[in-house]
């Protein structure tokens, strides 16, 4: 080749590298060098800002423990993984770009909540408490707090209007203010939403709010990584106009991460309350077998010890205990004979003897004798026509049908574990709040998409006779359109099953209704369960026992260490030694 030729062979590998890098969508080099931003959850990694493949890999490899650093805008993802096939990985998320000159900011104000920036330690001790109900990698309540009136990391919050919580938040990171991005990009990251929250449209809302944000301090573009498999969030960020652009991410293999690099799931199939404890045992080195997912069955074994279990039943539960747990009126029996405070009941089966109770009482709870999941439950019936419907509704499940007087309070559930409380939370019907647009019928599916998402499908509000009952006496049909800011309440029981929502109370339960709850296992000698009371308030003393459930949904109740304290129990050999030794010294 021709000396004379050189300059324009470079020149057209210049041409072809620059038009390579646009087509990627990777902003140019430029700004500072290496540059990466504390999030609080872990690092964002500038990877287009790193000179080389070594030096992208040693940031990587800083990862602090129980932190998940994220390597973004990575050029050559294929070449850094080679460079450390055995700790990094290609996240398997797409990138979301919306082009903040174009982007049109919403015309109409949904009510209800508000957002606002993150400002007082509650504040960020309540994003904590929705990222652990998410699943998601938790931020030092400090760091949130320090971050306050920072410019690079932007923290919103969605409040409730009428109570204060905090019912979800998104975090915006400034890439000008990061490392001096030529190109005044930003990012989106932690969008994450209560599954308890009754409001439509937080998500969008915080979306939309980021993007005014970025697009006011003028940044050219909001980009995000989202799941590829998550359908439901990539249909909203489409729906707002974010458009996919071929941007990758690399992450460090760890315990956090483990899913997304780890293949296929030997435990595969098994519902949340089965996955909980069968993850607990593998970190510490159980054997699983699953022998049937669907049901969640499957057997542990450690040191020549095998123990069956269908989700927290296992074999350490005896057959009698397991019947007394199933039959409500036996299970009424024990407990009152051990001092447990229990509700009237009817013993006799005529619709006059029902008329009559319903008179001297006011209102009823009518229930299948046997049954679970709130299946076939009614509460707060007042008319006898509601009464006898309620009472062949349960015995279409079960013959015989419980009646007892209707204690007016909150539910709430304790989890037991060889007879010490592990969790307590209150447990509240599902409601939804209108927005002057969607129908009952709409703002419930809504409602029970997200509780479903939420639990693995395993929350779900039933459109049935008893939801329609519940909007009846609220004044409502499912097709009514409620005025904005109108909430109903759908359901009278509480249960995760049917819609409710779960309020960890566990550090705040009033040492009565804790006593209650150990006081009745051992009456049952069950060393697994969960009891449930109607209380006037999760503080107070007053309260009245409903029932014993032997196989407690372990997985509604975190952060609380159920699971290990069940694992615990089973395998008390497993036990790290630190606890080990706190217990030793517990008087």
């Amino acid at each position: 080749m021709a000396e004379s030729e050189l300059p324009k062979r470079r020149g057209a590998q210049a041409h072809r590298l620059k038009r390579l890098r646009s087509a990627a969508s990777l902003p140019p080099r430029g700004g500072r060098a290496n540059a990466q931003v504390d999030c609080g959850w872990g690092r964002l990694i500038f990877g287009h800002t790193f000179d080389s493949t070594e030096a992208l890999a040693e940031a990587l490899r800083a990862e602090g423990p129980e932190e998940r650093d994220i390597a973004f805008y990575v050029r050559d993802p294929h070449v850094l993984l080679a460079s450390a096939p055995q700790e990094l990985f290609l996240d398997p998320s797409h990138t979301f770009r919306l082009d903040l000159a174009t982007y049109r900011v919403a015309q109409r104000r949904r009510k209800g909540f508000d957002i606002r920036r993150l400002t007082t330690r509650e504040d960020a001790e309540a994003v904590n408490a929705i990222y652990a109900q998410r699943k998601m990698v938790p931020v030092a309540p400090e760091f949130f707090w320090n971050l306050r009136d920072g410019r690079t990391l932007t923290v919103l919050v969605a409040e409730d209007k009428e109570t204060g919580a905090v019912l979800g938040s998104v975090m915006g990171v400034d890439h000008a203010r990061a490392f001096d991005d030529p190109e005044r990009g930003s990012s989106l990251w932690c969008l994450a939403v209560s599954p308890q929250a009754p409001h439509a449209g937080l998500g969008e809302t915080l979306v939309r709010r980021l993007a005014e944000h970025f697009k006011a301090r003028g940044s050219a573009f909001m980009d995000l990584s989202v799941l590829h498999d998550n359908d439901q969030a990539i249909g909203l960020y489409e729906k707002l106009g974010f458009k996919r652009v071929p941007v990758f991410a690399v992450k460090r293999r760890n315990v956090i991460n483990e899913a997304l690099y780890s293949g296929p799931d030997p435990a595969e199939g098994l519902n949340p309350y089965a996955r909980i404890i069968v993850d607990e045992a593998r970190r510490r080195g159980i054997h699983i077998e699953v022998t049937d997912a669907e049901g969640g069955f499957f057997r542990l074994t450690h040191g020549g010890r095998t123990l069956r279990c269908r989700e927290a039943l296992s074999d350490l539960t005896s057959a009698v205990s397991l019947s007394i747990c199933d039959d409500k009126r036996a299970t009424r029996r024990v407990v009152e004979r051990a001092g447990v405070r229990v509700p009237e009941q009817l013993d006799e089966d005529s619709t006059d003897a029902r008329a009559a109770f319903l008179k001297r009482h006011g209102a009823l709870v009518v229930k299948p004798a046997r049954g679970e999941q709130g299946r076939g439950v009614s509460v707060g019936l007042i008319t006898p026509e509601d009464v006898e419907a309620a009472v062949d509704g349960a015995r279409a499940l079960c013959p015989d049908v419980v009646v007892e007087e209707c204690f007016t309070g909150e539910d709430l559930r304790l989890v037991v574990i060889d007879y010490r409380l592990v969790a307590a939370a209150l447990r509240r019907p599902p409601r939804i709040v209108g927005d002057g647009r969607a129908t009952v019928r709409d703002l419930i599916e809504t409602q029970s998409r997200r509780r479903a998402a939420a639990t693995d499908g395993e929350s779900r509000i039933p459109l049935d006779d008893e939801t329609e009952r519940c909007l009846l006496a609220a004044g409502f049909a499912l097709d009514d359109i409620p005025p904005e800011g109108t909430e109903i309440t759908v359901r009278k029981t509480a249960n995760l099953h049917t819609g409710g929502t779960i309020h960890d109370v566990t550090d705040e339960v009033h040492p009565d209704l804790e006593r209650a709850a150990v006081n009745a296992a051992r009456a049952i000698e069950i060393p697994v369960t969960g009891i449930d009371l109607m209380v006037k308030a999760h503080d107070q003393p007053d309260y009245v026992f409903i029932e014993a459930n032997e196989r407690p949904g372990l997985a509604n109740h975190e952060p609380q260490p159920t699971a290990a304290r069940f694992i615990d129990l089973l395998f008390p050999l497993t036990v790290p030694q630190a606890l080990r030794e706190k217990e030793h010294k517990t008087p």
